[in-house]
C-alpha cells in the first residue's frame, strides 16, 4: 500500500474518528485506525464496538491496500507537523513508513482482516434533514441525559420521528425537556434511543449542510458530507414521559431569562453544598429567590420583577438543575408554569422560533421551614 496525503487534512480525519477510540481498550485492535485505499481518497474507521466514526480523506493512491495503524502516535505525531505532504508506505507484514521532508517514521501495523466489522444498514429506513435541525435537536436536549446505569433508558435521546413532526425527549428523573421541529418529518413513524456519547461525537463531527439519517432495528447512522457515524441502540423501553407533564397548570410567570440566570446562580453561591436548593417565592409582580447553607450560617436572597398575578406560591428548586434549563432556553424571556409546591414546574421559551417548540420540565424539591 503507497500513498500520500496532506497532513492538514489527514490530521483533521483522525481527529474525527478518534473519537471512537476507547481509551482503555479490552481489545488491542480496538486502539487502531483502519486505512483503506480507495480511487482517490483514504476512508478511515475507527470503532470501539459500539460507535463507529468513518471519515474520507482525499488522497494520492499510488498502491492499493489496507492496514490497521496504532491511532494516538500516529495522530499526536501529524498534530505537530506543518501543513506538508506525507508520503506513507505499508509492507506486507504490516510495517507502516512515514515520510516528510522533516524526517521518517515508522510504526507496526496490524492485518486489517483483525479489524471488527462496522454494521452497514443496507436494510435501514432513510430520513433526509438538514443538519442545523439535527445539530439543534442535540443541543437542546443532550444535557438532561440520565448516567444512570441502572436506568439505561434514559442514558440516551429518545428519537420520535412522525410525518408531521418530531420530537426529541431527555430526562434524568430531575428534568425533562421535549424538543419538537417540523423540520424533520418522515412517512411512516420511527422511534428509537440514541446513547448520549454518540450524541455528543456527533456535534463534534457532523457539519456539512445535509445529514442522512439511517436506522434499523439495532443501529442508526448520521451520515453529512465525508463523515459517517454510527452507533447501537439503546434496545430499552423509554419511559412514559407525557404521564409526568402537569396539564393543569394555573400559575403562569414571565420573567426576563438573563436576569433570572444570572440571580440564581449568585444566590446559589449561599445554598448548601449538598443539596443545592433554592427557594422561588412567587408574589405579584415580584419573584423572590432565596437560599440558605445553616452549616455556613451562610444565607442570600434577591428581589426581581416579574410579570405575575396570581396568588402567592413558594417552591424549591436545585439549583444546578434550574441554572442548566435556564441556560438552554432561546430568547430574552421565559415563561413558567405551575400548580402547586409539589408538582413540576413547566418552562418554556416565551416566543418559539419558527416550525419548533420547546417544553422543559424541573422536579421541585421538598423545602425545609425556616424564618
Amino acid at each position: 500500500m503507497k500513498f500520500s496525503v496532506s497532513s492538514s487534512e489527514l490530521n483533521k480525519g483522525l481527529s474525527t474518528v478518534i473519537g471512537a477510540v476507547p481509551n482503555k481498550a479490552t481489545l488491542p485492535i480496538l486502539e487502531t485506525i483502519l486505512f483503506q485505499s480507495e480511487e482517490n481518497s483514504i476512508k478511515l474507521s475507527a470503532t470501539d464496538l459500539e460507535i463507529s466514526i468513518i471519515q474520507h480523506v482525499q488522497a494520492d493512491v499510488e498502491e492499493a491496500g489496507s492496514v490497521a495503524i496504532p491511532a494516538r502516535r500516529l495522530l499526536e505525531t501529524l498534530r505537530q507537523l506543518p501543513n506538508i505532504t506525507v508520503f506513507f508506505e505499508v509492507d506486507e507484514r504490516n510495517n507502516v513508513l512515514f515520510k516528510t521532508d522533516k524526517g521518517t517514521y515508522k510504526l507496526v501495523g496490524d492485518d486489517s482482516d483483525d479489524f471488527p466489522e462496522v454494521p452497514d444498514l443496507f436494510d435501514g429506513v432513510t430520513i433526509e434533514s438538514d443538519t442545523d435541525v439535527i445539530q439543534q435537536a442535540i443541543n437542546k436536549t443532550l444535557f438532561a441525559v440520565s448516567n444512570d446505569d441502572l436506568r439505561p433508558a434514559m442514558m440516551g435521546v429518545y428519537f420520535q420521528l412522525g410525518p408531521n413532526a418530531s420530537q426529541f425527549v431527555s430526562t434524568d428523573g430531575h428534568r425533562l425537556v421535549k424538543y419538537s421541529t417540523q423540520d424533520i418529518t418522515t412517512s411512516e413513524e420511527h422511534s428509537f434511543i440514541v446513547p448520549d456519547k454518540a450524541l455528543a461525537l456527533i456535534q463534534k463531527s457532523i457539519s456539512d449542510d445535509q445529514t442522512v439519517i439511517r436506522v434499523n432495528q439495532d443501529h442508526v447512522s448520521f451520515k453529512s458530507g465525508d463523515t459517517q457515524l454510527i452507533t447501537r441502540l439503546i434496545n430499552e423501553q423509554y419511559p412514559n414521559y407525557e404521564s409526568v407533564i402537569p396539564r393543569d397548570n394555573d400559575k403562569f410567570l414571565t420573567i426576563g431569562k438573563d436576569q433570572m440566570l444570572s440571580t440564581v446562580k449568585r444566590v446559589s453561591i449561599f445554598s448548601s453544598s449538598t443539596t443545592r436548593q433554592i427557594r422561588l417565592q412567587l408574589d405579584p409582580d415580584k419573584l423572590t429567590i432565596r437560599a440558605e447553607d445553616l452549616d455556613m450560617s451562610s444565607e442570600a436572597k434577591e428581589t426581581i420583577e416579574c410579570d405575575y398575578n396570581n396568588e402567592s406560591m413558594e417552591i424549591g428548586f436545585n439549583a444546578k438543575y434550574l441554572s442548566d434549563v435556564l441556560q438552554n432556553i432561546d430568547g430574552d424571556e421565559v415563561s413558567f408554569e405551575f400548580s402547586s409546591p409539589n408538582r413540576a414546574g413547566i418552562v418554556k421559551p416565551t416566543h418559539s422560533g419558527e416550525n419548533e417548540e420547546m417544553l422543559m420540565l424541573v422536579m421541585p424539591v421538598m423545602l425545609n421551614t425556616y424564618n
